[in-house]
């Protein structure tokens, strides 16, 4: 039994198919792995394993019947605490949310994962309404990372991303309005996916507006691709979501890595012309690049020409938090993280020309990508330039700046673009730390995004090492 919790989506459903072992058992034994590890990582901010198990008696009674739900039955799926679940709060690491306001609803990604008949496994930690890259709130405290619990999990899907590689949970809801998937994905050695704008149904709006997308996180590619034929099912509340495609991304990532990769021309950008990066980051990425290359890949070495938009994405985003807390009173934001009462105050004096500035200036990288992506399907880049730090840190220590924007260079412009883009974790820092590789793509053609990360997946598998901390052997010990 110790074995589910090594186990991929794909894995558990052949398993449920083949009558081999239950949901029950596969939910029982992640409950006691979360028993046992979350302690050390605060990945879960709530756990409630009665109403997990209900929901896994009820898949097993529909295997029992030949009567399976969708295409997740019986797979557990950890959600970060900023998406309305029924049963259970959403607060967003703030004391200034009403739980009980919240019951009731759900969000368009957990209203799709129910249609598929997926297990609940609990809410996983965020920083306040998600507004920083780091995972820490004034309820739950610091979420720290599954290698190496002195160093951040990232954020603001740092709840997720730690739970993924401890085998507490085969697949975790995350959103991203500037790196918030795939920081943590790459500080936390899985997959992480922000798909294109628009492509995911997301309600209510987030505060960061157009910027912020909700997406799959995952120990494989391949559960990445199987997430989206259920992210992306239609809900008429997302006003801004596009209309359905229907597009099987699962079978997208089916078959040998030359196949996946034939055609593919990708343009390979170690620093974007201006980035500094960690020697041991641009190593691995550096071989990576040659991997896609040596599998048959198209790979040329070019910068995307734009310089950064680090101001523009920064008036933006803190912008949304200003009008996030507008209504607020001093009394409720005493309560609140005070470096997000700080950026959102600092925001509000902006004036309507310096928000327009910043939307010209999206609007024109905008454009500069769509023109770049004529020429290549696919630009590679690092996740992020330095490898995971100090938790309870915004930012690195001795780092010239203060806010976390400035170390991530590498994931907030494609949110300005709204382009799929996929970190995968392409090595190791002899830290033991997890290294990234980003693959971003034309919009909308996030299938090509997902075929590329599955081709490099396969051909340079990380997947069979875990974190010291995820010890499957004495979790076996415990259910025998």
């Amino acid at each position: 039994m110790g074995d589910f919790i090594h186990m991929t989506a794909v894995e558990l459903l052949q398993g449920y198919k083949d009558k081999a072992f239950s949901p029950v058992e596969v939910t029982e034994a992640l409950l006691r792995q979360i028993e046992r590890c979350n302690p050390a990582v605060n990945a879960y901010c709530l756990v409630d394993g009665e109403t997990s198990l209900a929901w896994a008696r009820e898949s097993e009674q529909r295997y029992r019947r030949n009567e399976t739900q969708g295409l997740l039955d019986g797979v557990p799926v950890a959600i970060k605490d900023v998406f309305l679940t029924p049963m259970w709060p959403t607060v967003k690491g703030s004391k200034t949310i009403d739980p009980e306001s919240t019951l009731g609803k759900q969000a368009p990604c957990v209203a799709a994962l129910g249609r598929n008949g997926y297990v609940p496994l609990g809410k996983t930690t965020t920083p306040e309404f998600g507004w920083k890259g780091v995972t820490d709130n004034p309820i739950d405290g610091v979420t720290r990372n599954p290698w190496n619990t002195d160093r951040t999990a990232g954020g603001s899907s740092g709840g997720s991303a730690a739970a993924v590689p401890l085998g507490m949970g085969p697949l975790a809801l995350g959103t991203d309005a500037g790196g918030s998937i795939r920081i943590p994905a790459g500080f936390c050695g899985l997959v992480g996916l922000k798909p294109s704008f628009g492509e995911v149904p997301h309600w209510p709006p987030s505060p960061f507006g157009t910027l912020a997308h909700a997406g799959p996180m995952t120990w494989t590619v391949a559960d990445c691709a199987l997430m989206m034929n259920v992210l992306t099912e239609a809900d008429h509340r997302d006003t801004q979501a596009i209309p359905r495609r229907n597009t099987d991304y699962f079978g997208a990532v089916q078959g040998e890595p030359q196949e996946l990769l034939k055609g593919l021309r990708i343009a390979f950008s170690s620093a974007l012309g201006y980035v500094q990066l960690d020697r041991e980051v641009e190593s691995a990425v550096n071989a990576a690049a040659k991997t896609l290359q040596e599998l048959g890949a198209e790979v040329t070495e070019v910068d995307p020409g734009f310089d950064d938009p680090l101001a523009a994405f920064g008036h933006l985003f803190y912008g949304g938090a200003a009008n996030a807390l507008r209504s607020l009173g001093k009394r409720q934001r005493a309560l609140m993280d005070q470096q997000l009462v700080a950026v959102a105050d600092k925001a509000a004096q902006l004036s309507m020309l310096d928000y327009l500035a910043a939307v010209n200036e999206r609007t024109a990288l905008c454009e500069r990508m769509a023109n770049f992506h004529q020429k290549y399907d696919l630009l590679l880049t690092p996740t992020l330039p330095v490898t995971a730090f100090k938790a309870g840190r915004e930012v690195p220590d001795d780092w010239p700046s203060t806010r976390w924007p400035s170390w991530t260079p590498f994931t907030y412009p494609f949110n300005l673009t709204g382009q799929p883009a996929l970190s995968v974790p392409c090595g190791f820092s002899a830290a033991g730390l997890p290294i990234g590789l980003q693959l971003v793509g034309r919009r909308f053609e996030d299938a090509t995004v997902l075929r590329a990360g599955q081709a490099y997946q396969l051909a340079a598998p990380l997947t069979d090492r875990r974190p010291e901390l995820f010890s499957a052997d004495a979790a076996a010990g415990e259910e025998v």
